[in-house]
């Protein structure tokens, strides 16, 4: 199972059919989900407290977050070509 493969990279945690991973930088935190069955990528920017998150679109995601996902796809065997697929 690829999300497996995910959640050996660093930060991920696999649950059922879906991974996540959290990330700062640059003053702002994104959850990030990869969902096996439909092969994508959301991302969701989380508030101050921790508590919210809204669904972003992926052109407002600094270019080097989404960078690194699309390594972490590759590394996992995941096409990185479903980060920017559209949903």
């Amino acid at each position: 199972m690829t999300v497996d493969a995910l959640a050996d990279r660093e930060g991920w945690h696999a649950e059922g059919f879906a991974a996540r991973v959290h990330y700062q930088g640059e003053g702002d935190r994104y959850a990030v989900e990869f969902y096996e069955p439909s092969d994508c990528v959301l991302y969701w920017k989380v508030k101050g407290d921790g508590e919210t998150a809204v669904p972003v679109g992926r052109e407002t995601v600094p270019d080097p977050l989404r960078e690194r996902v699309r390594i972490d796809l590759d590394a996992a065997g995941i096409d990185p070509a479903v980060e920017g697929r559209s949903l």
